[in-house]
């Protein structure tokens, strides 16, 4: 099934009351183009390729950072920033993207952050002081936390819920996994060439991108007159702060440990301010995050699935490529070679599979059946030893893994959008974000942790600590299994055949906000 197939057609069940802030139903010969009078597969091409672009720059550094401290003479320290300061600019801004996405226009917010995305990217590869090349780094995370959201809510908003915006987001997924394990082989042959193309190739990509874009998709829909934006600075403040010293935390912790001062200090400060949040936010006659977005089960449910989901995917990547480089002795470019039947199975999975099987049995079915799946690839993944069964086991479970990946990480995605009104569709789309980009950084620190306890010494570890950190993949995978057993409703099958969990959950928030039922609120 092609893309143009996967989308393009309309869906089929009873006819639903519009959105509140939806554009116009379609008909005639705009509903033969598709969303907005154009293609939908062009629609879907570009929001994806924002997607591959982001999940691509993610992946692409790791493989040159040797390079890069050779070239420019860079501590270990500093070195890591490259890494943690795209990290925490994006975690901790992605919900202020979400919301700029839905106040200042989603196509608006795309550009502009692309236009920062490719400017940051090809001075970066220019850059000869450690300093400055870390400032780039994290232009580029801020970038990405604007450019993600907007891109999402586009996708989520020109297609409507049920089985059409299904397929849009399974393809959606489908891309970044494509995208981060593209990074990782691009990075290791660029790498080859200069350790500068790693970032000049991106913002290459970046400047198509911004070209492509207000081709393709359609204007922001001007605001009625008297309709006036407020962005809640104070909330957007706290949350920003929140987030900026939790991801700061996960990274800290992953170096230091989770009893070092230099972990506790930014953690507490952050769950101070979080609970500042939500009293401001509780107040607010305009708050920038609504709190009964989390009235849902199945939103709620999904945003937790997806923290734990991240935090076992992407911390067993991280044990596994240093068991691949330490233990089995690979190079870096044969460790990234080594990886690509993840990106293939996540893509192939989720583009093919994964908007069958909710369209069938809901994201809940396939969100446990996904679960179960990456709990018992990481598990069997922990029988690795010293003699390379690269044939025989390591890619078995590399592949049962991905496809659980391919199957969580779009249903989780399809559930924490569901029944948010389109004015809102930023704001979720950055929610869902956040999810995965805390559970990486948890993931990462907590399977860091567990090596560095094991060994006493984490720049060494022996086998033992790495079979111990895949079991702690393993025990995420099953917390999160445990969540959606008991957080998505029984009863709720979001997605599944136009979707009449969705609706359900549209009435919540309805009720939530004081609305008649003649109001849609999805």
């Amino acid at each position: 099934m092609s893309v143009s197939e996967s989308v393009g057609g309309d869906v089929g069940g009873s006819a639903r009351p519009p959105e509140r802030g939806a554009p116009p139903p379609r008909s005639g010969a705009a509903a033969a183009q598709g969303p907005g009078g154009r293609r939908p597969f062009l629609i879907l091409a570009v929001t994806c390729a924002v997607m591959f672009l982001d999940s691509l720059d993610t992946s692409t550094v790791g493989v040159a950072l040797p390079n890069i401290q050779d070239d420019l003479s860079m501590s270990t320290t500093s070195l890591q920033w490259l890494v943690s300061g795209y990290t925490i600019a994006y975690g901790g801004l992605l919900l202020v993207g979400g919301k700029a996405a839905d106040l200042l226009g989603r196509r608006r917010v795309l550009v502009w952050g692309l236009g920062v995305f490719v400017v940051a990217s090809v001075v970066g590869g220019l850059m000869t002081e450690p300093t400055a090349l870390i400032a780039s780094r994290f232009a580029k995370g801020m970038a990405a936390a604007f450019t993600a959201p907007a891109a999402f809510s586009i996708l989520t908003t020109e297609f409507r819920e049920g089985p059409e915006r299904n397929r849009a987001v399974s393809a959606y997924g489908a891309t970044a996994g494509l995208g981060f394990s593209t990074g990782l082989v691009a990075s290791g042959l660029l790498t080859e060439i200069s350790w500068r193309m790693v970032f000049i190739i991106p913002g290459l990509l970046g400047l198509v991108l911004l070209v492509l874009v207000p081709l393709v998709i359609r204007p922001d829909t001007p605001r009625p007159a008297g309709v006036r934006r407020s962005f809640d600075p104070g909330g957007g403040l706290l949350v920003t702060s929140a987030l900026v010293l939790f991801v700061l935390a996960l990274v800290q912790a992953a170096e230091y440990g989770w009893g070092a001062v230099a972990t506790l200090g930014p953690l507490l400060v952050s769950a101070v301010l979080a609970v500042l949040f939500v009293v401001v936010e509780s107040r607010h006659r305009a708050p920038m995050l609504p709190l009964e977005i989390f009235r849902s089960r199945v939103r709620s449910a999904s945003y937790l699935v997806a923290v734990l989901h991240g935090a076992a995917a992407i911390g067993w990547q991280f044990a596994m490529v240093l068991y691949f480089q330490e233990v089995l002795d690979y190079g870096a470019v044969r460790t990234a070679l080594a990886m690509i039947p993840i990106g293939v199975a996540v893509f192939v999975t989720a583009q093919f599979a994964t908007p069958r099987l909710v369209g069938r049995f809901g994201t809940r079915a396939v969100c446990l059946a996904g679960l179960v799946l990456q709990a018992g690839s990481l598990a069997w993944f922990a029988q690795v030893g010293h003699e390379d069964r690269y044939l025989t086991l390591t890619l078995p479970t590399m592949v049962l893994h991905a496809v659980a990946g391919g199957l969580v990480y779009s249903a989780a995605n399809i559930g924490g959008v569901s029944g948010v009104a389109n004015e809102r569709q930023g704001l979720a789309a950055g929610l869902c974000n956040s999810a995965y980009v805390t559970g990486t950084g948890l993931g990462t620190a907590i399977l860091a942790g567990v090596i560095a306890t094991t060994t006493g010494d984490a720049a060494a570890p022996p086998l033992a600590a790495f079979q111990h950190a895949f079991l702690a993949g393993a025990a995420l995978a099953a917390a999160g299994l445990l969540v959606a057993l008991v957080g998505l409703p029984h009863g709720a099958r979001i997605g599944a055949h136009g979707g009449p969990g969705a609706e359900s959950a549209a009435r919540a928030e309805r009720a939530g906000r004081g609305e008649g039922p003649a109001r849609s609120a999805r």
